[in-house]
């Protein structure tokens, strides 16, 4: 969300004069609202959307009394009836403006979909192709930013945190964007909520959920999943790979992107920067990496989600 300069804050007055008390009240409302923006973000994007809103009603307001001006001949107009004018559309809009089912509330679903905020659908079954890929485990649903509280926020800030330097290495590794990586492990593992645990309890570090195959010598983890086969989700045993920390989870699904053939013009065009987070998210699907059919969509969110996280650490 553009919380920097939205001009349906700046305080003006007629012809161009700027109030600097208006300016100075706005700054404090554009601050208030980045604030927010961080604590709660689907609150910031409902308070944004009443705000286009009101500015929309405003400046339809503004054009009603320009084409009356236009055909009246009253000599009683000047500019401070049209600045009383204007300060009475202001307050008009701002009463009009937020009304449940209104225009807001269709700018806020916009924006939640833009910024890939919006409350998920339920999950689909988040199965892996048989070869080498994971499942998420059975109720891994991936939280967004959103109303949940600040704790899933400072969570998924901390897990982003705590990935960023592998996913670092990993991107010189693949030259797949390390933000893409950090969001993948994120979707695969609930935000590190739900990882893939070994017999004793303990985690396997396998933030990306790949398969034990018949070419994998190391530990593995042994757990119930669901697959999606001929479009039915169904449960099975599965083993996982098993790793002695996340890095060595990270430099594994960099050493697998890098070597298998079918993920070969995913990294290509990845590492080239041909592919945004869509692009990205529908490669892996194309390449077989999950048969959940709804994969694509909910990786290109938790991606997007990923870089807000990474410009609020910056900011």
């Amino acid at each position: 969300m553009n919380l920097q300069s939205p001009s349906m804050l700046t305080g003006t007055l007629p012809n161009g004069v700027t109030d600097t008390a208006a300016t100075a009240a706005d700054a404090r409302a554009l601050a208030a609202l980045r604030n927010g923006a961080i604590r709660d973000p689907k609150a910031a994007i409902k308070e944004t959307a009443k705000q286009f809103e009101t500015l929309f009603m405003q400046q339809l307001l503004k054009g009603m009394r320009d084409a009356q001006a236009a055909m009246s001949t009253d000599m009683l107009t000047n500019q401070g009836t049209q600045m009383g004018n204007e300060m009475l559309d202001a307050e008009y809009a701002k009463k009009m403006s937020g009304a449940p089912g209104g225009l807001a509330d269709v700018i806020a679903r916009q924006l939640e979909r833009q910024l890939g905020n919006a409350t998920p659908p339920a999950a689909a079954p988040a199965g892996r192709t048989p070869t080498n890929a994971p499942t998420s485990v059975p109720g891994s649903a991936t939280p967004a930013i959103g109303p949940q509280s600040s704790t899933a926020t400072q969570r998924q800030l901390d897990f982003v945190q705590r990935h960023t330097d592998a996913a670092r290495v990993a991107e010189a590794q693949t030259g797949i964007p390390a933000s893409f990586m950090v969001a993948q492990a994120a979707h695969e593992s609930g935000w590190g909520q739900r990882e893939i645990k070994n017999a004793d309890g303990s985690t396997s570090f396998n933030v990306f959920g790949i398969k034990a195959g018949p070419g994998w010598s190391g530990r593995v983890a042994e757990v119930t999943t669901t697959e999606v086969i001929d479009g039915t989700a169904r449960k099975v045993t599965a083993k996982f790979r098993a790793y002695a920390s996340y890095e060595d989870a990270f430099n594994d699904y960099a050493k697998l992107m890098k070597d298998s053939p079918r993920y070969s013009r995913v990294v290509a065009d990845a590492s080239t920067g041909a592919m945004g987070a869509t692009g990205f998210a529908q490669g892996l699907q194309r390449a077989g990496y999950a048969t959940d059919p709804a994969y694509a969509d909910k990786l290109a969110r938790v991606i997007n989600t990923t870089l807000r996280l990474q410009r609020v650490m910056t900011t």
